[in-house]
């Protein structure tokens, strides 16, 4: 499934779940008292930002710069930036009303430092305005895509596997889009066909077919599916006992056979490639020229987008074989119409990633990949 039919299939869902489910009947649980709790107690939880030293060295923070973290979560990068100076600035977004809190928390410690924003990626431009970020002002910025440790760690958000709880996985939380589906939404109405299509593009998933099948006979059968535990178990049976036993991710780690079904709805449910996409795209006007962008993903399909935007090409456009980019000299040649694009990134191939020690402190960090540039 492309970027373009996902856009699609997303809003087209979007819209008739709110005529099959109202509102009143959609998961209510983000805003839990242990949210709420940590939020407005300031309690302290376990985060480990990842590669932080690697953006460090590469962001170099200095007296009076201006820095961007789109992804606050729990605050790990902004808190490292603002430590590296006593002038400068960082301006955190961050869509989930969650980490918003807690950065208006910390922001106390750093006044006129710190400056909260809630909103989207896709939002930045109406967020910056409102907050007074002005265009071509910035020195850095660091991106962080996906699910924060915070949500994963969260049972009431149902983000994980190993945690049940309800079948929410909303990063904006219940009440910023009243439109947003639920995971429950999703495999409690679409049909194997959408459901199969769903799973094996956003979750890289072999099996898709037979799980989106047995979601679908399931839920006919019994009752809506509305945990996290629930759903982990359903998917299991696609898979034999030896399948279960020899599941691995993409670098090798054992891994449980939901994991994939878990990410393409969470991805799909928060629209998460195009938000990314539309992060990247619209970034670039903030930041003088010479400045800084560190982006942090976990997962082929995020790291993907990355390297084709820095690179100034689409995020759908395929990529070139070594042949063609020996060809072409690595510029764009009249072939594929992009011969009067203008250049905005100073971008090569190369990527890092964490360190063995990073791993075994934080094994969430494994699979991380971190692609830099500079704009130009």
């Amino acid at each position: 499934m492309s970027l373009c039919a996902g856009r699609l299939l997303h809003r087209q869902f979007s819209t008739s779940i709110c005529l099959k489910y109202p509102r009143s009947m959609r998961l209510r649980n983000t805003s839990s008292p242990a949210l709420e709790k940590e939020t407005n107690d300031n309690v302290e939880f376990r985060h480990f930002p990842v590669m932080k030293n690697e953006i460090l060295a590469f962001l170099d923070p200095k007296e009076d710069e201006k820095f961007l973290d789109m992804t606050f979560g729990g605050g790990g990068h902004s808190r490292s930036i603002l430590k590296c100076s006593p002038t400068s600035q960082v301006f955190a977004l961050d869509r989930d009303p969650v980490a918003y809190n807690i950065a208006k928390t910390l922001s106390i410690n750093y006044r006129d430092r710190l400056h909260p924003m809630l909103g989207r990626f896709s939002e930045l431009d109406t967020v910056a305005k409102d907050i007074g970020l002005q265009e071509g002002i910035l020195d850095g910025v660091v991106i962080d895509a996906g699910c924060s440790s915070m949500q994963f760690d969260t049972a009431e958000r149902g983000f994980a596997l190993s945690k049940s709880g309800p079948l929410d996985m909303r990063m904006d939380g219940d009440n910023r889009h009243e439109n947003q589906p639920t995971a429950a939404d999703v495999v409690n109405s679409l049909n194997v066909e959408t459901l199969a299509r769903i799973i094996k593009a956003y979750g890289e998933e072999r099996q898709a077919k037979k799980i989106a099948q047995l979601i679908v006979e399931f839920r006919e059968k019994y009752h809506p599916i509305k945990t996290t535990s629930e759903l982990a178990n359903i998917v299991s049976f696609a898979f034999t006992h030896t399948q279960s036993s020899q599941s691995k991710d993409m670098i090798g780690r054992k891994m449980h056979v939901a994991t994939r079904t878990f990410q393409a709805l969470r991805i799909f449910v928060n629209n998460e490639l195009e938000e990314l996409s539309n992060g990247l795209n619209l970034v670039s006007k903030f930041l003088k020229p010479g400045g800084r962008i560190a982006v942090l993903t976990f997962h082929s399909l995020e790291d993907r987008i990355v390297k084709r935007i820095l690179q100034g090409r689409h995020a759908m456009e395929p990529g070139k074989s070594i042949h063609q980019k020996k060809r072409d000299n690595f510029t764009y040649n009249t072939e594929s119409g992009h011969e009067n694009q203008i250049k905005i990134w100073s971008f090569d191939d190369k990527f890092m990633e964490p360190s063995e020690k990073e791993v075994e402190k934080n094994p969430r960090s494994r699979s991380a990949k971190l692609r830099k540039a500079v704009k130009l």
